[in-house]
Parts: structure tokens; C-alpha cells; sequence
């Protein structure tokens, strides 16, 4: 049965005793995430660039929500001025989970 993609699916809670994707793993859901990037393998990672400082709060302001849905929450990085950095690992894990994938495909959406 084929699964759905990943911005149309919803982040599940980790429970205790979860582990981490391995790093094939973690390659493998990247394919599905245009623009990111695996970090030492335990996180992915973003930079946009937007058109100006006041643009770059407001995509802040515009992923917040859709974190707080999923229960799960990005390091958001704002650095000269309009750069976005968004950096998305299971920290109850210590690394990735299907969670950062889904998430970081729904923080695509808002960028299209």
C-alpha cells in the first residue's frame, strides 16, 4: 500500500525507547525534501533567503503555526538580516525521525 507524501501526513509523538533513523534512512526521505540537507546525520537543515528582514519574521510567523500543530518545533536562525536557517532533528531521540521530514516537506508548501 502506498503511503501518502509526506506533507499530507502528520507527525506522531516519540515514544520512549524510539532510536533514530539510520543514515541510509534519513538519505532516502531527503530525496522528498527539496532544498534540505542532512547535517552530520542527525538533522536537516535549510537556509532561505528572503527579500528582506520583515519577510523573513513573517516566514517565521508563518511556520510557527503549522510546528505548533505537529507538536514539533524547528531551530529557527535569522542571520544577516534576511537569512532563514531552519534546522529540524527529534531532540527526544537525539536525531531524525520521519517527524523532520514531514515537517520540513510542510515548511515547502509555504515556500512555493
Amino acid at each position: 500500500m502506498d503511503r501518502p507524501p509526506l506533507a499530507q501526513r502528520q507527525c506522531k509523538p516519540c515514544e520512549g525507547g524510539a532510536t533514530a533513523l539510520p543514515v541510509s534512512a534519513a538519505q532516502a526521505l531527503l530525496r522528498d525534501v527539496e532544498g534540505w540537507e542532512l547535517v552530520e546525520g542527525h538533522a536537516i537543515r535549510k537556509a532561505v533567503k528572503c527579500k528582506d528582514f520583515l519577510g523573513a519574521v513573517a516566514l517565521i510567523q508563518r511556520i510557527a503555526p503549522i510546528a505548533e500543530a505537529e507538536d514539533h518545533h524547528p531551530d529557527l536562525h535569522l542571520t544577516n538580516y534576511r537569512t532563514l536557517t531552519i534546522e529540524l532533528s527529534t531532540h527526544a531521540i537525539g536525531g531524525l525521525s520521519e517527524n523532520d521530514f514531514i515537517l520540513a516537506a510542510k515548511i515547502n508548501q509555504l515556500l512555493v
